[in-house]
This record gives C-alpha cells, structure tokens and sequence, in this order.
C-alpha cells in the first residue's frame, strides 16, 4: 500500500509519539501529586461527591466502577509508569497489536481522570492531550510503515488549535485588532513566568510587531500544513519557534509543548535525523491489512466529527475550548480571545490571635506559581500543572468561579490539612492550624526598572478590597468584631 505509508516520516512518528507520551507523563504524575487535596474523600470537590450526581454517559470514567482514593491514586502511577515505559521506546519493541493497546490505555485512563475532574481540569489542554493520544494509538510502531492519513489527522488537530486561537482573537478583544494586547498580556496572563518581567518591558512596537506574529502563525501558516514537503515542514518550524517563544514568557501547562509536538508530525526525516539517534532512512515495513482498514475507519470517523468544530469555526459565536462528546475526540480550541488589562490577586492569610482585627499579626499563605510576595520572581513550572494556581487566577476575575471550592479552601486551611500544605510554596503556619483565615484583593502590577533596581521587588502591590472577611471554625469573635464562621 504505496499511498498508505508515510515513508519520509519514521523520525517523525516516533518524536511524535514519544513526546505524547512525555505529556502524559507529566499529567499523570500532576494528578496522582494533586489528586487529594483537590478530589480525594476530603478534598476541596470530592470525586465521589461528583459520581453520585454524574452518570457515566455524560462523563464516561473507569471510576463509575469503582473509586477511592486508593483506586485513583493507583490509576495515576500506573498511567505514570506506562507512559514512562513508552517514553523510552518499549512500544516500539512489542508486536503492532500489543502497542496500540498501551496507547489505549493510556488514553482511557486519562480519560478516566478529566472525566471526573470537574473545574480542576477544565482546560483546553486536557481534551488536546486526550485528543493527540487518541491518534497515537493509530500511528502504528516500527512493525509498520507511518500511516498517511494519521499523519493528516494530526496536522488537522494542529490547524485546529492554531486557527481557532487565531479566530477567537480576531473576533474577540480589539486589541488583537488593533495590535496592542501585549502592552498588558504578559502581565496579566494567569501565571507569569521567570522572564515575563523583561517580556513586558519590551519596547511597545516590538509588541505589536509580536502580535501581528501571532496572527500570521495562528492565521496564514497552519493552511501550510497541508502542502507537500518542504512548505509543511517550514511552516511546522515557524509554529515551533512561536510556541517556544510562548513558553519563555509564561507557564500555559502543556499547551505550548503539545502544540510544539503535533508540529513535529509535519518535519521530514532529513530534517531530524541529525538530531535523533537511529537511521535517517527506514527500509519499508509494510502495512497490515486490518490496520490499514482501522486506520481509515478512524479517519472517516474523525471527519464526520469534524464538522462541529468547523461550524463552530466560523460561526460568528465561536466557542473556545469546547468538546462536542464526552470522549473528548474532534474539539474545538482557542486561548484569549479576551485580555484583562489590570491584575488582581487574591491574597489569603492567617493569624494565631482569638480577636482577629486589623491590628493582628496576619501571615500569609504563599502559592508556588501565583503571584504573591513582591520579592519573589515568578518561576517556571510548565508543562507541570499547578491547578489550584489557575483556579485562584480565575476567582480573582469573578467570585463565582470561586463557589465550588474556595470556602472549603479556607476550611482545610483552618484544619491545618497536611494535603492542602503541599500544594503552597509556603504555609506560615507549618502544617499547624491558624485561628482566623482571611483573604483580600490586590492589585498587582510589575515594577518599573527604576522601582526594581531600587526595591528588587518584580511586583508592586495595592489592596484594593475583600474577597472573604475572617472566618474561624471556632464561632463568632468577641463583640464589636466584624466575623464570619464556616
């Protein structure tokens, strides 16, 4: 089957795949390090709590079977393990059948995991990486030749993602229009990384010379993709180096790196040879035949699914990051079709004092990604997911994204809850417990160069109101005090 095989192509399913299953490595393990203080029996949205409101054909998940903490915690380790094994190459060394059922796993087990995570894992990226694992599973190993058409259907999951990023922009924020979006994004993106700081202080044209960049990337290239080589190949590099120049300015989990991933699946050979151990040119291994019949019954199940997120394309109301079915195959996707221009963070801290008031001795919980003390330089953690990072980034913008967990938040803290601990870079009270939790909004904006050099502080900080007034598990405080109990 000549037009089966890709046969300029063995380098770059295997870069591919392997790199997927890095991704999944890393998501594995984020769940399985997250999983009890977010979901577990006593987490801020118990897992079990969801299953009994949840059926399984909205949200198909092994753990309708059965779950606990011990159960999940196992399908973590094991999806860590597997993924680990494939990163080193053990799938390419077991029969073509025996491959195809560890990338199954691997994606069911995922699944299993996005499923049940409710707004901890309601990120575009987690139906991405779901999606490029399912078409892994279809890309074969090296008993046979790269199939073509899975091949396309990841270039097709590529342009997706980047034309709808660019769609949702466009018909978003005028300042994507208007070229002046990054006067403000990468300071008030969600989670600022260790060069955000010199990003921002960029000189202005050079910003909108960076957005009209992206809108070139996101817009004109991915078309690209489906020309022959070398065009697919360039226009797969220019995607990189925009995705690469991304990740230096800030920590967007795995989204960057997955983009950069499916781009590899359009680089030749030739090109990657030099760079990857192995031979540069593979003799054919031939396709067999009821994988041949798979692949293009996946393939026509994949367009058929593809006009959701083509209508949703050029719909006028495009939605951004939107799944059509539970199994989260064929989305849609899209990032920042809107820019906030100010930055507020919550800011939550505790004290030891019976009559907590303004003059008590507050110290505040520190969060490892989230801004927080003006001192500390913001650090890289992408592709790790800090999720309750990201969650508190949301509730700054609105309260009510804040309703399902923040009031349990302050409850564990108040417990001195040892799971919740270790998801702060700092709990000022040492795994003991605070008498009084209180949390307050503040503006955040980074420093100029003259206040860094003078301070060497990266951000300066203004209160500018009250998210929870002090709450306690011990009842109300003495009379005349402002007070709330949980």
């Amino acid at each position: 089957m000549d037009w089966f095989a890709a046969e300029h192509s063995w380098l770059a399913r295997m870069l591919f795949q392997r790199s997927v299953a890095a991704i999944y490595l890393v998501a594995f393990v984020v769940a399985a390090r997250q999983y009890r203080a977010l979901l577990g029996e006593h987490g801020l949205t118990p897992v079990r709590r969801y299953l009994r409101s949840t059926g399984f054909r909205r949200s198909p998940s092994l753990f309708h079977l059965h779950h606990s903490d011990r159960t999940f915690l196992t399908v973590a380790w094991v999806g860590a393990v597997v993924s680990l094994a494939t990163v080193v190459g053990l799938t390419d060394a077991v029969p073509l059948a025996a491959a195809m059922a560890v990338w199954a796993v691997l994606w069911l087990l995922y699944l299993s995991i996005v499923n049940v995570g409710q707004t901890w894992y309601a990120f575009g990226w987690e139906s991405l990486l779901l999606e490029a694992g399912f078409l892994a599973v279809f890309l074969g190993n090296d008993s046979t030749d790269p199939p073509l058409l899975t091949l396309y259907l990841v270039r097709w999951l590529l342009f997706r993602v980047e034309c709808g990023a660019g769609l949702i922009k466009m018909r978003g924020d005028p300042c994507w229009r208007d070229l002046t979006c990054l006067y403000y994004h990468h300071e008030t993106q969600p989670m600022p990384g260790p060069f955000s700081w010199y990003f921002h202080h960029l000189p202005r044209p050079l910003h909108r010379l960076e957005v009209l960049a992206n809108h070139t990337t996101q817009l004109v290239v991915p078309v690209l993709l489906f020309l022959p080589q070398p065009v697919a190949g360039i226009a797969a590099v220019v995607m990189i180096v925009t995705q690469l120049w991304l990740v230096a300015s800030g920590n967007f989990s795995w989204l960057n790196w997955i983009t950069v991933v499916l781009a590899f699946s359009a680089l030749p050979d030739r090109w990657l040879a030099p760079a990857l151990p192995g031979p540069g040119h593979h003799a054919s291994a031939g396709t067999p035949t009821p994988f041949a019949v798979v692949v293009c019954a996946v393939t026509a199940a994949v367009l058929v699914l593809s006009y959701w997120p083509v209508a949703n394309l050029l719909s006028s109301r495009q939605r951004m990051n939107t799944s059509f079915n539970p199994w989260h195959l064929v989305n849609a996707y899209g990032a920042f079709g809107s820019i906030t221009r100010t930055r507020f963070e919550i800011v939550v801290a505790g004290t030891r004092d019976p009559r907590p008031g303004s003059a008590s001795a507050w110290e505040e919980y520190e969060f490892r990604g989230k801004p927080g003390d003006p001192k500390r330089r913001p650090r890289q953690f992408a592709p790790y997911h800090l999720r309750l990072d990201w969650l508190m980034w949301f509730a700054a913008l609105s309260p009510r994204y804040a309703e399902p967990w923040f009031r349990t938040l302050v409850q564990r803290l108040l417990e001195g809850d040892r799971a919740v601990s270790r998801l702060l870079l700092r709990d000022p009270f040492a795994g003991d417990a605070p008498y009084a939790v209180r949390a307050l909004v503040y503006r955040y904006r980074f420093t100029t160069r003259r206040e860094h050099a003078v301070s060497g502080e990266w951000w300066a900080r203004e209160r500018v109101g009250e998210f929870l007034p002090p709450v306690t598990l011990h009842g109300p405080a003495a009379a005349g005090r402002r007070r709330s109990a949980l």
